[in-house]
């Protein structure tokens, strides 16, 4: 089992930042792969960003994000992170915190096995 505690989520204006963490325990942190997800009120959940590798250097991104968004992990703190800068009142949703086994189809919601509670963005314009 794998526990996932989302923080760091906000209101903040257009071209804002917010870091959001997600902390685990359960399980072998660094053997995860881990990734972001979100959900607009009426839609569904969607990919933001994952990331595979030991080293944190095998990243994957959604196009909305792409360049405005940062995911690392830190594996000695047992901790991922989501960097958002240059926000926009579009990627307001619930983030969501996963983590799954197998390294591949990280993209797919139905792929990973522990999720977070979720963390509130709210971007004004």
């Amino acid at each position: 089992q794998v526990q996932l505690v989302e923080s760091g989520g906000g209101l903040v204006q257009a071209g804002g930042s917010l870091r959001l963490s997600c902390a685990a325990s359960g399980r072998t942190f660094s053997s995860l792969a881990m990734g972001w997800f979100r959900q607009a009120p009426g839609k569904g959940r969607e990919f933001v960003a994952a990331i595979t590798s030991w080293t944190g250097s095998s990243t994957d991104y959604a196009d909305s994000v792409k360049g405005r968004f940062t995911i690392s992990r830190d594996n000695a703190k047992n901790t991922m992170y989501l960097q958002m800068n240059s926000l926009k009142p579009e990627d307001t949703a619930v983030y969501y915190c996963a983590a799954k086994i197998s390294l591949f189809e990280v993209t797919l919601v139905s792929g990973y096995n522990y999720w977070g509670q979720g963390t509130q963005v709210t971007v004004s314009s």
